[in-house]
């Protein structure tokens, strides 16, 4: 099979063997892979990766010196049942998981793996019986590789915890932010402001859902939220503190989707007082904040990982609704072949916003 292999920094495409499947392990043929943010970090910062994972969570997440084939956004269709298994899923059907591979104690992350587990970077690969999920016959293939950073998105507006009154900020309008955006007007809370320095994107964040869009270079995102939140009744004021007395605005939730040095500290400076910040975006270097800006208004903060299985359902369920239409997320389609050159493209926010492979 063809594969797109990450070692030392460098994408190369290879030929490798099918993998077999294991006992609770499918077999399955991939039909849509998206490009990640997260692959992009592995081939840019994977050995800060790597020592991150390490001192945080004890375990080692690839070995930069060996190939891995990268993927963890994916459908695909199932081809064959490993042993122990029950076979309760057609063969033919497609099916999307979370990226996971349940092996002993430690299960194995999907896409850090080598060729012998590999992610969707390859036209084959294993799954785990128990956490495949059927994919609804009105869902194509390459929406549905959008479930997991829809699921990305639906945990960090969760861990926002925003009540019916909030008016959420979107700094940054990537991926993720595009998804948070997303998952919000889903959900009905706004009106949603949205900032970012690419037109494209900012185009493709209107598309998507917010209501106003702003470019920082011409206009504050937190001035732009002070005209739309702002509210005559004490009723829904926002958390008053004796720093701001009688600060008359609804609820601050400012989502953090660029994962860039300094950013953290212009929320700080800009946004409201006893504003929510959910840091969704991640930054692969050090940074500096200045807390007392924080102290000052009172400012909570919360960080996001990824989602749960509940989250990642949630998220293929929006999917399959016909009310929903995501489509202008995926700005290119790829065949294995072009995944290097993808992304050099991704560094450029004008170009593209989600590549999604299909082989």
């Amino acid at each position: 099979m063809k594969a797109v292999t990450l070692r030392r920094g460098e994408l190369e495409v290879i030929e490798a063997p099918v993998p077999k499947p294991g006992p609770g392990d499918v077999l399955v043929k991939v039909l849509a892979a998206g490009i990640c943010g997260s692959d992009l970090h592995s081939a840019t910062h994977g050995q800060e990766l790597i020592d991150s994972t390490r001192a945080v969570a004890g375990f080692e997440l690839f070995d930069p010196e060996n190939p891995i084939v990268m993927g963890h956004e994916y459908c695909a269709e199932v081809v064959e049942y490993g042993e122990g298994t029950r076979g309760e899923i057609p063969i033919g059907s497609r099916v999307t998981s979370v990226p996971f591979l349940l092996r002993g104690e430690q299960p194995i992350l999907i896409g850090y793996a080598g060729v012998e587990s590999p992610g969707a970077y390859a036209e084959y690969m294993l799954l785990s019986e128990d956490l495949m999920i059927p994919v609804p016959d009105s869902v194509p293939s390459d929406i549905a590789a959008l479930a997991e950073p829809l699921a990305v998105a639906v945990h960090a507006v969760n861990r926002g915890g925003l009540g019916a009154d909030d008016v959420p900020i979107v700094i940054g309008c990537g991926p993720i932010g595009l998804a948070v955006i997303k998952v919000l007007k889903l959900r009905g809370i706004g009106p949603i402001i949205a900032a970012d320095f690419s037109p494209a994107r900012r185009a493709l964040a209107a598309e998507l859902g917010a209501d106003i869009v702003v470019d920082p270079r011409v206009e504050s995102p937190y001035e732009a939220w002070k005209d739309a939140a702002a509210v005559g009744e004490t009723e829904r004021f926002g958390r008053q503190t004796t720093m701001f007395p009688g600060f008359a605005y609804r609820p601050s939730v400012v989502f953090e989707c660029v994962g860039v040095p300094g950013v953290l500290q212009q929320i700080f400076a800009g946004a409201a007082p006893c504003t929510k910040v959910v840091v969704a975006g991640l930054c692969m270097e050090e940074d500096r904040v200045l807390p007392t800006y924080a102290l000052l208004k009172e400012i909570d903060m919360v960080f996001c990982m990824a989602y749960s299985v509940e989250e990642f359902i949630e998220a293929l369920g929006y999917l399959s609704r016909d009310d929903v239409n995501i489509a202008p997320f995926i700005t290119s389609r790829i065949g294995y072949d072009d995944v290097p050159e993808a992304f050099s493209r991704l560094a450029d926010p004008e170009q593209d916003a989600k590549i999604v492979i299909m082989p």
